[in-house]
């Protein structure tokens, strides 16, 4: 799998399984942590994505 699609792969699985989680269960302190975690992610997911669908510049270890 390329590098690329594989590390959206993962940046996608952590960002859901952030979402699924219960934070009414937890306390302030880890519901922060959870909330900066899950927007440092959405972050990361759309500086990284490719406006036009094409390739990035970003280079890789292929």
């Amino acid at each position: 799998m390329n590098q690329q699609v594989e590390q959206g792969h993962r940046m996608h699985r952590v960002l859901s399984n952030l979402s699924r989680l219960d934070v009414d269960q937890l306390d302030d302190a880890d519901r922060e942590r959870v909330e900066t975690a899950r927007d440092l992610l959405e972050e990361v997911s759309l500086l990284t994505r490719p406006e036009d669908g094409s390739e990035t510049d970003a280079p890789t270890d292929d």
